[in-house]
C-alpha cells in the first residue's frame, strides 16, 4: 500500500496499524505532505469552520522540581532567573487578555511545590469568580489524583499534560529515573476519568527519537483519545545535556499535524510557540496542516525570557498579547479566522 492509499485509509478509518504508522511517515514526500494537509483542512472545516481559537498564556513559575534533561527551566539549570507571579499579577494578566478578546487562559508552569493545592485551589476561584465566561486551562505537569478533583472542583476546566513519548525506553532517554512513561499515562488517565478537556502531545524529532516512537504515540493517543494535541519540533536549549542535539524537523510536525488531524478530526490541535521559533510563519504553515488553536503570550513582559524551555523561543511581535492584530493578520493569511470565544472542544458531527 503506498503512502497515499494509506493517507486515504487513514481519513476513512481514523485508524492505521503500528506497521502502517512507520510507512505512512517513512514514505512521506513533499507531495503526499500536500495531499495530506488538504485533506487535514477539510476535515477541520467540517468540524470547526474557519474558527481558529486563541488561548492567553501566562507563565506564571518557571521554578520547577524536575530535571528533564530537554528543559530549559530544569532544576539543575543554575543560569535561569527564577520567578513566580503574584496571584494579583495573574489576575491582571487574566484582565488585560479579557480586554483584548481572549475568553480561555491557560496557566503553565514547572512543577513547583511553592503552588500548593490549597493555593492552586484559591487561585483558580478568584479567575473563575472575576471571568466566568471564560475557560481555564491547567499545564502544571504531574500531582495526585485527589489535587487534579480539588481542581476539577474549584472550577478548571481543561488539563494540558504532554506525555513527551508514550516509549517507556525512550522516556528513559529523556527524563531522569524519578520520572516514568507509565506513571505520566496515569495522571493523563486521571484527568480524563475527572471530566477535564485533557491535553497530551510529544516532541517531534526529540533526541534517540525513532519512526516507531511516532508510531507508538499515534496508537497511544487513539486509545487515550484527548481533546487536545500539542506537538511541536525538539529545539535545544544551550544550558541543557541536549543542548549539542539537532532541533527536530519543521517538516515532520507539519506532517505529524496532519496525520493527527485525520486520526482525531474533532481534536483541538496547536500551531505551537516552537513551529514559529523554529521558523518565521511556522506556525502559519501549522494552521495550513490542520491546526485550529494558537496561544499568544500574556505572561508580564520582563518575564517572558525566563520562561525559557528551549533556545530562541518567540516572545515579542506576533507572539505576544500586544501582536494580536498582526496575528490575526497572519490568520487570515491562512483561510482562517480568529475566533473571540472559549473555543471547546466539539464532538465531530457523526459521533453526536
Amino acid at each position: 500500500m503506498d503512502t497515499e492509499t494509506l493517507i486515504d485509509k487513514l481519513h476513512r478509518e481514523r485508524a492505521l496499524s503500528g506497521e502502517e504508522w512507520v510507512r505512512v511517515i517513512d514514505g512521506r514526500t513533499p507531495e503526499t505532505a500536500e495531499y495530506l494537509f488538504g485533506l487535514a483542512r477539510q476535515v477541520r472545516q467540517a468540524v470547526y469552520g474557519k474558527d481558529v481559537y486563541i488561548r492567553g498564556l501566562i507563565e506564571f513559575t518557571n521554578y520547577c522540581r524536575n530535571d528533564c534533561y530537554y528543559c530549559g527551566i530544569r532544576k539543575s539549570n543554575s543560569h535561569v532567573q527564577r520567578y513566580r507571579l503574584s496571584q494579583d499579577q495573574i489576575l491582571d494578566c487574566c484582565r488585560q487578555g479579557y480586554e483584548l478578546g481572549f475568553r480561555t487562559f491557560v496557566l503553565q508552569g514547572g512543577e513547583d511545590g511553592w503552588f500548593t493545592d490549597e493555593r492552586m485551589v484559591c487561585l483558580i476561584r478568584s479567575i473563575k469568580a472575576g471571568f466566568p465566561d471564560c475557560a481555564l486551562t491547567l499545564s502544571i505537569g504531574e500531582r495526585g489524583h485527589d489535587s487534579y478533583r480539588a481542581f476539577f472542583d474549584a472550577g478548571a476546566d481543561r488539563y494540558l499534560l504532554r506525555h513527551e513519548t508514550s516509549s517507556s525506553d525512550h522516556y528513559a532517554k529523556l527524563h531522569p529515573p524519578s520520572l516514568s512513561a507509565a506513571h505520566r499515562k496515569a495522571c493523563l488517565l486521571d484527568l480524563k476519568s475527572i471530566g477535564y478537556q485533557v491535553g497530551a502531545g510529544f516532541m517531534v524529532g526529540s533526541p534517540f527519537q525513532e519512526t516507531r516512537h511516532l508510531a507508538q504515540d499515534m496508537l497511544f493517543l487513539k486509545e487515550l483519545g484527548p481533546h487536545m494535541v500539542g506537538i511541536g519540533p525538539f529545539i535545544p536549549h544551550r544550558d541543557t545535556p541536549f543542548a549539542g542535539e539537532e532541533a527536530g524537523s519543521l517538516e515532520l510536525t507539519l506532517y505529524m499535524l496532519g496525520l493527527l488531524r485525520l486520526m482525531l478530526p474533532d481534536v483541538l490541535l496547536p500551531a505551537t510557540t516552537a513551529l514559529g521559533s523554529i521558523r518565521d510563519g511556522g506556525r502559519e504553515l501549522g494552521i495550513l496542516a490542520g491546526a485550529n488553536v494558537v496561544m499568544p503570550n500574556l505572561s508580564p513582559r520582563d518575564h517572558r525570557k525566563d520562561y525559557s524551555l528551549y533556545d530562541n523561543k518567540l516572545n515579542t511581535g506576533a507572539e505576544s498579547a500586544e501582536g494580536l492584530a498582526d496575528l490575526s493578520r497572519r490568520v487570515e493569511q491562512t483561510g482562517c479566522r480568529i475566533a473571540v470565544c472559549r473555543g471547546d472542544w466539539r464532538p465531530c458531527p457523526d459521533q453526536e
